[in-house]
């Protein structure tokens, strides 16, 4: 069997599992954040944290709750790290570097999972188990509560209320996380990924020394970072290393994993607002893209230039063999298409225009399909833009499901997509214009640009993944991809959330002979259209200057 051949039967295999547990999972998700009962474990938690789960919440309250949670969370995290060498279970590692920690408390409670360290060499159990696994949950559950609230917004009528922050992230962790993970898990365990607390090992006699590596509670803390679009690998290696992702079938495992609730949650929103010819058209869009995206990274990768890509049977450099340049592909473009970051290859070493198709993805905003939550509200945000588009083409006012789109909803609308290229753009015009920062990257020219335009694209945009070129454990990158991390979480979804208020607090709008009818495909066609351009007007001279150079040089 061809390389090809392999990889086109691995994305079928794929695409078939995802449309067998679409619908399954979907609905069970609507039932979760619409459900009046709750459970004797969810009522402890709120008794614990002093939280009334039946009161409803306006936006400004469910921010609060928002930030509140997150905030705590950085702040226990931090001090996690900063303790480390004082706790049991460190492996002997001393305790992290304030600006290392920082960027990792910042890095996972945003859902980022971004890592300047090597995972086997800085982090032991506790801080690994019970600081960043514990995080891969949460931030997922505060992604879901947030798609959530802005479905209601949708839903709702003549409220402001947009439901229970604290009842939303604990049923998204206890109700649909948890269980998932749980049985994923014996999966991977099942398939060779390692699940233990052992301590570190010498392997062998080699010149100069021995191979050491330590175990750890690996599979619990996979699961989730696939399955929470987290991306934080236990190794340095990410799930290329063997004791994460082992054989072809548990990388394809794992892309499920990424991509299964993003694109569920598209028929969690038709259930949730009445209409699931609306969730079926938000999910053609997502589809499509990632269809294309991956058709094309596929066909860059397998392009067979040269003798030496002639024998290898396409660009193998970077790339596990186990896995191939198929296996690889996919998961680069679920990866980054979505808020995970993980990686099973090193986007680094792909063609330059295969490294351009990586930072692409996350400049859309990963919404096709998107993080956990995150890839919902984004691709909701931007179905609000091509509506308002549609409006100004035939001089009507927008609607969307019932919902007048005034000047209010578009100004919000703007802010949430013009926040992330702002920050990423001039975050990465001071990097490049200051001597220091330059320093860390390994390569010069269109390549080198790239390593750092990817770096504040991935921060900025909560993905988390790194062309593995660029040497960021230093205070300037510390510091300023955690900024860009915090500022990418939580500005867009102020203005998610106040959107949100907006368009529960409306009056029903009745659709009529000039309604735009947003469940047909001249409208999903119409939304990939919108999201390209936007796209493309913003990030094109900074792509031209960086992969597009690269791949367009003789």
């Amino acid at each position: 069997m061809s390389p090809v051949t392999a990889g086109v039967l691995q994305l079928l295999a794929l695409i078939s599992a995802l449309a067998l547990a679409y619908r399954p999972l979907g609905d069970h998700m609507a039932r979760v954040y619409s459900a009046e009962k709750h459970y004797k474990p969810e009522m402890w938690i709120y008794r614990a944290i002093g939280a009334d789960p039946s009161a409803s919440m306006h936006w400004p309250a469910y921010l609060r709750g928002v930030l509140a949670f997150s905030a705590v969370g950085v702040l226990f995290l931090y001090a996690l790290q900063r303790l480390q060498g004082a706790l049991p279970g460190s492996l002997g590692f001393v305790s992290i570097d304030p600006d290392q920690a920082f960027n990792t408390a910042a890095s996972f409670v945003t859902n980022t999972n971004w890592q300047s360290y090597y995972g086997e060499q800085a982090m032991g159990h506790v801080v690994q188990t019970g600081g960043l696994a514990v995080q891969n949950f949460v931030s997922a559950a505060v992604g879901m509560a947030v798609a959530v609230a802005l479905v209601r917004g949708f839903s709702r009528f003549r409220t402001g209320e947009l439901g229970n922050f604290w009842t939303d992230l604990v049923r998204g962790t206890i109700r649909i996380l948890l269980p998932i993970s749980v049985v994923g898990a014996i999966v991977l365990v099942a398939c060779g990924v390692i699940q233990n607390f052992s301590g570190i090992h010498g392997v062998g006699q080699f010149t100069g020394g021995t191979q050491q590596w330590n175990g750890g509670a690996v599979a619990s803390q996979e699961v989730i970072k696939e399955l929470g679009t987290n991306g934080g690998g236990y190794f340095n290696a990410n799930s290329a290393h063997p004791f994460e992702n082992p054989t072809p079938f548990t990388n394809l495992f794992e892309i499920f994993l990424i991509l299964l609730i993003p694109f569920a949650l598209t028929r969690t929103f038709g259930r949730m607002v009445g209409n699931l010819r609306q969730g079926y058209a938000v999910l053609a869009t997502m589809a499509t893209i990632w269809i294309s995206f991956t058709a094309l990274m596929m066909w860059t990768e397998f392009a067979h230039h040269g003798p030496a890509l002639q024998i290898a049977g396409g660009a193998m450099e970077g790339k596990e063999t186990r896995f191939g340049i198929g296996g690889s592909a996919v998961f680069a473009v679920a990866t980054t298409l979505t808020s995970t970051g993980a990686v099973n290859s090193f986007h680094s070493s792909y063609t330059g225009l295969g490294g351009g198709i990586t930072m692409l993805g996350m400049q859309l905003g990963e919404i096709a399909p998107g993080g956990v939550g995150s890839g919902l509200y984004g691709m909701l945000v931007m179905a609000v833009i091509a509506v308002f588009v549609a409006g100004l083409m035939v001089g009507r006012t927008p609607e969307y499901l019932g919902k007048k789109i005034g000047i209010r909803q578009v100004k919000l609308a703007a802010c949430y997509i013009l926040v992330t290229p702002a920050l990423v753009l001039c975050f990465t015009a001071v990097a490049m214009a200051l001597p220091t920062p330059a320093d860390s990257m390994t390569n010069s020219g269109a390549h080198g640009f790239s390593e750092i335009l990817y770096a504040y694209t991935s921060g900025a945009n909560n993905n988390g993944s790194a062309f593995a070129g660029l040497n960021a454990d230093t205070q300037w990158f510390n510091t300023t991809i955690g900024i860009a991390m915090l500022l990418g979480r939580f500005l867009p979804i102020v203005f998610v959330l106040a959107l949100a208020g907006s368009l529960a607090e409306q009056r029903p709008v009745p659709a009529t002979s000039g309604t735009l009818r947003t469940d047909k495909p001249l409208y999903a066609g119409l939304l990939v259209g919108t999201i390209l351009i936007i796209t493309g007007l913003t990030y094109f001279p900074a792509l031209a200057l960086g992969p597009l150079a690269e791949g367009l040089a003789p």
